[in-house]
């Protein structure tokens, strides 16, 4: 009996996994924990032990997406890279860096652009922003960085064709170090505009 039950938290794990993909799929839940909070409501589950991993629900969203929603998902993706492209050359002064989800390819609808800038100040970009006659939102980004440290960096808010990014303002030599990813651990991975355009090609070439 006791073998067994090594096996029932193993699918109820990947059941938690695929319903917290679910959730962030069809309802626009952008954050990890909040589905999971859904998947186990649902589930009537209160041993967080048993709660899934954000890589899996990661691999379980890209598994919803390729069976319920290939077309549109590859669609909509396309758009936000294409946005995310336009956003990076108008920023390119600030050696722009595309991350996340739209990156990754996981993106749903609902998700923003996640760009991470690099300037002396975050004014500079302000004013860029205001010189393109963009209007934006300033606000702010806690990003975990190595050694557990939790640091707040400025951000913009702004958007392109009803598109909306979200640009994180780091010190100009924040390139070096990226931050820890909240899917993985690891360090985040960031593209430059070089790669985006070869990712959209590679999409193009489909």
């Amino acid at each position: 009996m006791n073998k067994r039950r090594p096996v029932r938290a193993e699918n109820l794990r990947l059941a938690l996994a695929q319903e917290a993909a679910r959730v962030m799929a069809e309802h626009g839940i952008r954050d990890f924990l909040a589905a999971k909070r859904k998947a186990a409501e649902r589930f009537g589950v209160v041993d967080g032990a048993v709660l899934p991993k954000n890589i899996e629900i990661e691999a379980a969203l890209a598994q919803y997406q390729r069976l319920f929603a290939a077309e549109s998902h590859a669609e909509s993706l396309l758009t936000q890279r294409h946005v995310a492209l336009q956003a990076m050359r108008c920023l390119a002064e600030y050696a722009p860096r595309l991350v996340g989800s739209v990156l990754s390819g996981t993106a749903t609808a609902h998700c923003d652009v996640q760009l991470h800038l690099f300037a002396d100040s975050a004014e500079a970009v302000l004013i860029k922003l205001m010189d393109q006659s963009i209007p934006h939102e300033v606000t702010a980004r806690r990003v975990k960085m190595g050694g557990e440290r939790v640091l707040a960096y400025p951000a913009v808010l702004f958007a392109i064709d009803e598109q909306a990014i979200e640009a994180t303002v780091f010190p100009a030599d924040g390139i070096r170090q990226a931050p820890v990813s909240p899917v993985d651990g690891k360090p985040m991975r960031r593209a430059n505009v070089g790669e985006v355009e070869a990712l959209i090609a590679e999409s193009a070439a489909l």
